[in-house]
């Protein structure tokens, strides 16, 4: 009988089968047979010419009830062919995972959702086990809005969705949330059909915010803006809403695309707009209260729902530069007067000053022109000086108000801030909110006494024509004195030429003598004012008067060369 013998060939081709056969089944998923359970371990056999160990914990549930027995087929994971000890290495575990892998790949591709159970909680969020394949559940993706406790979602079989997927670094990642999402997106979808603007409908308060409160209608939240919870005004939600409290509202404007929906509870009370003219006719006087302060004024609420503005400028009729807050203070009742009103706009325009009596008028019918006053001197500037005067008014005496004798501008370093003075009430402006004054007024009158004198001013009046000296020139126009006397005048910038170029202070020089037109005398109070504009504009009319006109040919200079000579030949 032959024998078979092994070649050294046969033996080196047998080893590397046995080599490739090896390779091939590492990192895959095997069927195997159980030929052993020995404590807590089942020996499987996977035809590899060696056996593996499994724990039964391997087999979940169904291997600590002992439905595991000999002979039963099992897949596992082959991890390594051959460890120290000769055995196989392999895993039930894995191979679940291999598994689980494969089909949620292709739920992962069609978008679809798996089911999955929350069992740890780690770092950044939770495990959650898909069938075998551990997935990471960040805390972000659990609910819609955060939650406290994670206890009732644990161990519980529920669908989610696959972020993403990584198999070369096993790693997987689904949300809760997007599910949630998604089926609160039909819901809201469903209720929005239901829903129409203008409807009433019952609602919870479910939040509150700096701008208003979001309502729940049963399923889906709307937005109540603070400017629509009342009429009148409303600093903060809170203080008309809280949380949980059961309001009616109505649905004001519905966004189909976004699901977005606009409330409110004004809507439902009657617009206290309605008719306002003629609750509030203009010039009428009311009594409000104070509800808000800005740098432009104050918010006065005449009525609930009903709001007017004092502009800063109709607070005060003295204070001009002060902030609204100085003059009123919030929740404080106030008398107002209604200057305007807008329906349209829904805006009244108040005014605080108006109630009371123009400290203007009322100086002027305590004080008469010609009356003495005295005050305190509040302001010194280069044109004269300004004085404190009852009803918090202020009164000007000009530089040639001041001293008969000095020029204004001497007269001026007589005097300093805080001084009291006395001076003679000139002319009241109410219109203007002007009060001129005069100080040299109280002092005997050089002109009323050149005048009693016979002297060159003897004839002096309104529109005669005087010769004067000038004593001082600034920016303002120049003063002069009257030849032959001590009364002094200063005539303005705009009155030192009838032309506009001309106007200008600085072509005259001290010393220097000027004609010209008195435009104002009172002998009462003293006062006199001059103009070379009004003489040369007078000049003028009579040259063309008595030598023809412009039109008939001759020049203007013509006409006033001819007047002038006329004058001479005289």
């Amino acid at each position: 009988m032959a024998q078979n013998t092994v070649t050294k060939d046969d033996f080196e081709s047998m080893l590397l089968d046995s080599f490739v056969d090896n390779d091939a089944a590492e990192g895959t998923v095997v069927r195997g047979r159980v030929v052993a359970i020995e404590k807590d371990l089942a020996i499987i056999d996977v035809g590899l010419k060696t056996e593996g160990r499994v724990p039964l914990k391997e087999f979940g549930a169904a291997g600590r009830d002992g439905t595991i027995t000999v002979g039963s087929e099992v897949e596992v994971y082959v991890d390594r062919v051959e460890n120290a000890m000769g055995e196989a290495v392999l895993s039930r575990e894995k191979a679940r995972r291999e598994e689980s892998w494969v089909k949620l790949e292709v739920k992962y591709t069609a978008n679809e959702r798996v089911e999955g159970t929350i069992f740890n909680q780690v770092k950044g969020g939770f495990t959650v086990d898909l069938e075998g394949a551990v997935a990471f559940l960040p805390r972000s993706q659990v609910d819609i809005r955060p939650i406290r406790d994670i206890a009732p979602l644990m161990n519980v079989p529920q669908p989610f969705q696959i972020l993403k997927m990584d198999k070369r670094r096993g790693n997987i990642v689904v949300s809760r949330r997007a599910i949630l999402e998604e089926s609160r997106a039909e819901q809201r979808s469903e209720i929005v059909q239901q829903l129409e603007e203008g409807q009433v409908v019952d609602g919870v308060v479910k939040n509150i915010t700096d701008y208003g409160a979001f309502v729940d209608l049963g399923g889906i939240d709307g937005l109540l803006h603070v400017t629509d919870i009342a009429w009148r005004r409303v600093n903060h939600p809170s203080e008309v809403l809280t949380i949980g409290e059961t309001i009616k509202v109505q649905i004001v404007r519905i966004n189909h695309e976004s699901h977005r929906i606009s409330l409110g509870m004004k809507q439902l009370q009657a617009d206290p707009w309605e008719g306002i003219e003629a609750k509030y006719p203009i010039n009428s006087k009311f009594t409000g209260r104070v509800t808000n302060i800005t740098d432009y004024g104050a918010f006065v609420e005449l009525e609930p729902g009903i709001e007017g503005l004092i502009h800063v400028s109709e607070m005060s009729w003295t204070k001009k530069n002060v902030h609204p807050g100085k003059i009123v203070s919030t929740s404080q009742e106030v008398d107002v007067v209604v200057l305007e009103v807008d329906a349209d706009k829904r805006r009244i325009s108040l005014g605080l000053k108006q109630t009371l009596q123009n400290p203007w008028e009322a100086f002027a019918e305590k004080n008469p022109v010609g009356s003495t006053i005295e005050g305190e001197v509040k302001n010194k500037t280069e044109f004269g000086l300004f004085i404190g005067l009852e009803g918090d008014v202020d009164g000007m005496v000009h530089l040639s108000d001041l001293d008969w004798q000095k020029s204004g501008e001497v007269a001026l370093e007589d005097y300093n801030r805080g001084d009291m003075v006395s001076a003679k009430v000139l002319d009241v402006d109410v219109e203007k909110e002007r009060i001129s004054l005069g100080i040299k007024q109280l002092a005997a009158d050089d002109l009323a006494e050149t005048s009693a004198a016979g002297g060159e001013t003897g004839g002096l009046r309104k529109n005669a024509v005087v010769t004067t000296e000038v004593i001082e020139v600034n920016e303002g126009g120049i003063e002069v004195r009257i030849a032959d006397s001590e009364v002094t005048s200063f005539i303005r910038r705009a009155d030192l030429s009838r032309d506009r170029n001309d106007q200008r202070p600085e072509r005259f020089s001290k010393g220097e003598k000027v004609d010209a037109r008195v435009t104002q005398y009172d002998r009462k109070s003293g006062r006199i004012q001059l103009s070379i504009k009004a003489l040369e504009i007078a000049e003028e009319r009579e040259a063309v008067a008595n030598f023809g006109s412009s039109d008939s040919g001759a020049s203007l200079g013509d006409i006033l060369g001819a007047a002038l000579k006329g004058r001479d030949d005289k």
